[in-house]
């Protein structure tokens, strides 16, 4: 298959956008969370935060987009070479990766409000606080950031590899449909 039907440049566009934030801010999470109380760990909290925020806002637009502009169809060469399990994971895993663009800045979000930590989007916009400050409360929703987190990191390596399968063992041109470029 050498020409398969693309995504808009829009819907390319805020993939990767959320591709980079995403990775950016799970790695950022990892790095801090090692570290001892200092400002350069208070620093990469707000860094952290504000990327929450804008995958945030990224994940809502790009949802409306999606909405709003369907996506091109798989190719039939491709959904017919596909055993129906595949076909299966493929809506699965989208629907959940789109569910935890939300749900891990959201929790993220409580979790900071419920410790007491306000958040204020690049040190200019403060926003509203997500939940009542309550310690208790903190120490039940943090965990769940990570093990959201986790599950986002997770579902993002199965989505990889599923690509980079599709690109080098099925050679089916199905990676071209998302590639920034013409």
């Amino acid at each position: 298959m050498n020409n398969p039907a693309r995504y808009t440049g829009l819907a390319i566009a805020f993939h990767w956008l959320l591709a980079i934030a995403i990775i950016g801010a799970f790695g950022v999470g990892l790095y801090m969370t090692g570290l001892q109380m200092s400002p350069t760990r208070l620093k990469l909290y707000n860094w952290h935060k504000w990327a929450g925020v804008t995958i945030l806002a990224l994940s809502a637009l790009r949802l409306l987009w999606r909405l709003t502009h369907r996506p091109p169809e798989l190719p039939a060469a491709v959904l017919s070479a596909m055993p129906a399990w595949q076909r299966s994971a493929h809506h699965g895993t989208h629907a959940l990766l789109y569910l935890l663009f939300f749900a891990v800045p959201l929790v993220g979000w409580a979790y900071s409000s419920a410790a007491g930590f306000p958040v204020v989007w690049f040190g200019v916009l403060p926003l509203p606080d997500f939940v009542p400050a309550d310690k208790a409360l903190a120490e039940a929703i943090k965990p769940w950031h990570g093990r959201l987190a986790y599950a986002l990191a997770a579902l993002v390596v199965l989505h990889v590899a599923a690509a980079l399968k599709h690109q080098f063992i099925d050679r089916d041109g199905l990676l071209s449909r998302m590639a920034p470029g013409r």
